[in-house]
């Protein structure tokens, strides 16, 4: 799967001065858009119980990781009251992402996930710290 990212813009659309490709201490660029998009795709995949929560503990800070676990528990519950509705969360896919740098170490991110029966929005904050982006604030609709 793959981010469609615009390649070529409309005459007279200028380029935002921050760029969601931030250059790491390695060389290598990271882009945040493509982390944002992996974090958001497995939360969502978490919510749905296809993915276990485990798998986020390095991406989420404890305080993230608690509440997408309380959530993800109460679909899990709300779920199963629902009988014949299986269908909720299922084949989540990233449709967009928007990344605005805040600081050096600090962007913000706006994700739109589709799913069969709806669409939904995240918004995270990414922090880079030791080496690594990491979400210190998650909301997803």
């Amino acid at each position: 799967m793959s981010i469609a990212l615009p390649t070529n813009r409309p005459v007279g659309h200028h380029r935002s001065k921050r760029s969601a490709v931030v250059h790491g201490s390695t060389g290598s660029d990271v882009d945040v858009r493509l982390v944002a998009r992996s974090i958001a795709q497995a939360a969502v995949e978490v919510l749905a119980g296809t993915r276990p929560l485990q798998q986020l503990s390095r991406s989420l800070d404890p305080e993230c990781l608690i509440s997408l676990q309380h959530r993800a528990a109460l679909t899990r519950e709300h779920n199963a009251r629902q009988k014949g509705r299986r269908h909720v969360h299922q084949s989540p896919m990233v449709r967009s992402v928007r990344a605005c740098e805040i600081s050096d170490t600090i962007y913000e991110a706006s994700i739109v996930v589709t799913e069969e029966l709806r669409s939904r929005a995240i918004a995270m904050r990414l922090e880079h710290c030791d080496q690594t982006w990491r979400v210190t604030a998650l909301e997803i609709g």
